[in-house]
């Protein structure tokens, strides 16, 4: 049996963020980091801000726990009072070694998927994430590539045979896994392109920083742009940077 993928879903959980639909279906076979997080201002203390809006702020976890769990995911919660909250979604990525952040828009059931590859880096987590989350459901895999002018289409029909051939040993259908090769314009502007007939987004994230794609310009081009669930695969290794927050 595939191990459920750790997927981070951060949720700002006092700002009235939710839990889109679709997406806990999405879930049922992950094991779901869910960090519920509240960005407090510099001027006040996080210890603050914990008395005043905990309870609350608890009790909203544990129904957004209740929802994942109903659908089929473990979950592991986490509640975290923050001056950055960049850095606490860095910071929880690496303590627990979440192989993607899941940017939670709507879905319909999924029945197609677009993995865009960047190149051999990060392989392994693509095939652990992809393989864990849709191996038991009948899903279309796209591995879609932008290649470079330094690139040969033997080259990049070789690296994506060869993450279709693992996927396949992993348990997807080899006759649901499809490749594609474009050239021109950047990766984002391509995957972007090229997402309006599937459900929802594998891509990898070359800043070390997941929550640059989170909060900067990666999140407008893709996931707004794209307006479904977006898995961000979390490739390098990220810094000890500390910050002062409760959880």
């Amino acid at each position: 049996m595939v191990d459920r993928p750790s997927i981070l879903l951060p949720l700002r959980v006092l700002e009235g963020d939710s839990i889109p639909e679709g997406v806990p279906e999405l879930l049922a076979n992950a094991h779901v980091v869910l960090l519920g997080y509240h960005v407090v201002p510099d001027q006040t203390a996080t210890e603050q801000a914990r008395d005043q809006f905990g309870d609350q702020a608890t009790r909203r976890l544990d129904d957004f726990t209740a929802i994942l769990e109903h659908a089929g995911a473990t979950v592991e919660s986490q509640l975290v009072f923050t001056h950055d909250g960049q850095t606490t979604i860095d910071r929880v990525v690496g303590e627990h070694d979440c192989l993607a952040v899941l940017v939670a828009n709507a879905t319909r059931p999924v029945e197609s998927i677009l993995v865009g590859v960047r190149g051999v880096a990060g392989v392994d987590r693509f095939v652990r994430l992809v393989s864990g989350l849709f191996a038991t459901i009948d899903v279309n895999v796209t591995l879609y590539h932008v290649a470079g002018a330094d690139e040969t289409d033997a080259d990049v029909q070789t690296l994506l045979d060869g993450i279709a051939t693992r996927l396949s040993d992993e348990g997807i259908s080899p006759d649901a896994i499809d490749v594609q090769i474009s050239r021109g314009g950047t990766p984002r502007e391509m995957i972007v392109d090229a997402s309006d007939t599937y459900d929802a987004i594998v891509m990898g994230e070359s800043d070390p920083s997941v929550a640059t794609f989170l909060f900067g310009m990666t999140a407008d081009q893709v996931a707004k742009q794209f307006l479904g669930p977006v898995f961000v695969i979390q490739h390098g290794e990220l810094d000890d940077t500390e910050e002062t927050e409760t959880e």
